[in-house]
């Protein structure tokens, strides 16, 4: 029997004043005329988003819910090259300590994943290094939450670059360039363009490296409709992993607009997945990417809960019977 948890990404439509994603500009940063006054400001500004991270998870633990994509926006510009000397992480250790710690008490999953400009198969040896900096900042962060970093950052496998052949080899390529601590990081997601799950199987599966099936991503890129055949070989990426399975749920905006994420989740595509891949493996943890955040859960939930099959163990969790 498999367990099925349901988690969302980075904000909530309910919590009120409570972005983890505050910003300030570099073009800002510059017009404040004493840097260590912007500096300070940057810190303020990465302390107030961290504990508003906090108040999100404190949300999440009143309704179950213990799986959450972080923002990678904690720490506004702290991988420009222009603050390279900045040491960001010290006036926020407590805030990420205190993070992480309510994080381990009540057993939820966190992780995050980098913005689309983070690839690893470019060409370019400055977006490249560009890349590995920011993978970096992530890495950095969960350690200093007191997390093993090991399959914690979602990444697409990057670009097509006129040859996607080539492109796709090039990740092979440039994954022996990648420090080791942040291979270990990594976890590769199939997208909605350019690599199909088969492109990203033939990758996670000569470099070791787990895959999330991402179900919208591949109704939108695919060459065979039927992805039974490879679930398989999806569970077998994760062997050896300290955490779950891990996959991506959302639904099409629209059928004009069918890449583009819709405001809440498609149940009867959700509860296929969930009727075939029932029982291939412990438990499943599913990543819900919806513009109406939390509600979207919430709203499936009320959905699944009335549904013959649906057995729930907890308030974001259930079984199929």
């Amino acid at each position: 029997m498999t367990l099925y948890n349901l988690g969302y990404v980075a904000m909530s439509v309910n919590l009120k004043n409570a972005s983890p994603s505050q910003t300030m500009t570099f073009k800002r940063f510059q017009q404040i005329r004493d840097r260590e006054a912007a500096l300070n400001k940057l810190e303020r500004i990465a302390s107030s988003n961290i504990q508003n991270s906090l108040r999100l998870l404190k949300h999440n633990l009143a309704y179950d819910i213990r799986f959450f994509r972080l923002s990678s926006r904690l720490v506004p510009l702290a991988t420009h090259e222009e603050l390279s000397d900045w040491d960001y992480l010290s006036p926020i250790k407590n805030d990420l300590a205190e993070l992480g710690a309510f994080a381990e008490k009540h057993h939820m999953r966190l992780d995050f994943h980098p913005d689309h400009f983070v690839v690893i198969n470019t060409p370019k040896k400055e977006i490249f290094k560009t890349s590995i900096s920011v993978l970096k900042y992530h890495y950095v962060l969960l350690k200093s939450m007191g997390f093993n970093p090991e399959h914690r950052a979602v990444l697409h496998l990057g670009g097509r670059y006129e040859n996607k052949e080539k492109s796709l080899e090039r990740f092979v390529d440039n994954w022996g360039s990648v420090p080791k601590g942040i291979q270990k990081m990594i976890i590769i997601e199939n997208d909605d363009t350019s690599y199909t799950l088969e492109d990203c199987l033939y990758v996670c599966e000569k470099l070791n490296i787990p895959q999330v099936f991402d179900i919208h991503h591949h109704m939108a890129n695919h060459k065979e409709e039927n992805w039974d055949p490879l679930w398989e070989r999806v569970v077998a990426t994760w062997n050896g992993s300290p955490l779950p399975i891990k996959m991506h749920i959302s639904s099409p905006k629209s059928e004009k607009d069918f890449k583009s994420h819709a405001d809440f989740i498609d149940v009867d595509v959700f509860l296929d997945f969930v009727e075939r891949t029932s029982g291939s493996t412990e438990q499943i943890d599913c990543m819900i990417e919806a513009k109406q955040k939390d509600d979207a859960l919430f709203k499936l939930i009320e959905q699944l809960k009335h549904h013959p099959h649906i057995e729930m163990q907890s308030e974001s969790s259930f079984t199929w019977k």
